[in-house]
């Protein structure tokens, strides 16, 4: 059978060269007789496979030597819980809740001391990304948490939120290396790599070294408190070690497309052929204020709940397969990520432009 497009919002597409170069190497990994699923996290080997992912990404995203890169596990959802653990010293963070995970976190963060939520976009079903230049920021807030690229409502932010001088938290789970990111702008940014990177089991947590401490919520548990990973070197306990292999080989192949610049005018260059396209149809339509629409996630409608199963239901016939939207909101949702070639998108709306004909 040969691949389809998959437009899935995680686990999502992954480069077709670093899955056949995995393939390669599964039964043996440059000689040593053995899969990278099969060899110890505490050989010299595996030792090779991590140091090198973190210096690529590094190199990838210019983050500063004060900063710890940790590869974590528990998903985008345990780091809910771990940053007020870990984060609220002063009992107090501000958050502003653009979509379903955002909502999730600030949520979870009540679990551990005062969790404001300083601005929302929920009046209209998290469909933009609200003013963030003059927010009321609690003057003991400890941070601020965005969640910047919202996979469920195709929303992303354009410019950052202004802190007054908080540090900001930032899952970016979502839009992970799909441009330059000025790292020093954030205390935190992390993201299940599920996304845009890697296989699904994995997160990676860049952190300003003057965050971690020993100073955590009492009752943090060893495995949530950063500085148990970071004095590790993320080797505290089994690491998911396969999915930092693949994860070091999108770095490699991030870097011979030619870095994160070169990757940002790709996914603006596919972003366009469709939002164009759904600018200009009569059938199908965006989702999302123009001015907050997402480069990695993009939700549309035709306004008909059946013609919407109908045109999910003809697209994966066609080989254009995981287009529905996310339950909480139906439509469908096409995920465009840094692996998706732009050949994917273009068939798509040759596909949408011939569904319209059909069924206008």
């Amino acid at each position: 059978m040969s691949r389809v497009y998959n437009f899935s919002a995680g686990p999502a597409v992954l480069p077709e060269e670093v899955l056949r170069e995995a393939a390669e190497e599964m039964l043996d990994y440059k000689g040593c007789g053995m899969s990278v699923m099969e060899m110890s996290h505490r050989s010299k080997v595996f030792q090779e496979i991590i140091d090198e992912a973190e210096a690529d990404l590094r190199d990838l995203l210019q983050i500063p030597d004060n900063y710890k890169v940790l590869f974590l596990q528990g998903g985008a959802s345990q780091q809910f819980a771990m940053i007020p653990m870990n984060l609220m010293k002063n009992g107090v963070a501000d958050y502003i809740v653009t979509g379903q995970w955002a909502k999730k976190a600030w949520q979870e963060a009540q679990k551990y001391g005062t969790a404001n939520k300083v601005a929302s976009s929920e009046d209209k079903t998290f469909s933009y990304i609200p003013d963030c230049s003059d927010l009321p920021i609690s003057p003991d807030a400890d941070y601020v948490y965005i969640c910047e690229n919202n996979t469920i409502y195709g929303t992303k932010y354009k410019t950052l939120p202004n802190t007054k001088g908080k540090i900001l938290v930032s899952d970016v789970s979502s839009c992970f290396l799909s441009e330059p990111m000025d790292v020093e702008k954030y205390g935190m940014i992390y993201g299940g790599v599920q996304k845009n990177i890697g296989p699904a089991g994995l997160v990676i947590a860049i952190i300003r070294e003057d965050l971690i401490t020993e100073d955590v919520l009492a009752g943090t548990p060893t495995m949530l408190t950063y500085k148990t990973h970071a004095d590790a070197g993320s080797l505290y306990n089994t690491p998911n070690c396969y999915g930092i292999y693949i994860c070091g080989k999108v770095f490699k192949w991030l870097k011979k497309m030619g870095g994160l610049s070169v990757m940002k005018e790709r996914n603006e260059k596919k972003a366009k052929v469709l939002y164009d396209y759904l600018d200009s149809s009569s059938l199908f339509k965006g989702t999302v204020e123009p001015n907050s629409r997402s480069l990695m996630n993009v939700p549309f409608v035709t306004g008909d709940k059946e013609l919407d199963a109908k045109f999910v239901k003809e697209a994966e016939a066609a080989g254009f397969v995981n287009l529905k939207g996310h339950r909480s909101v139906g439509g469908m949702r096409a995920s465009i990520y840094n692996a998706m070639p732009i050949e994917g998108v273009e068939a798509l709306v040759d596909f949408m432009k011939k569904f319209e004909k059909e069924n206008a």
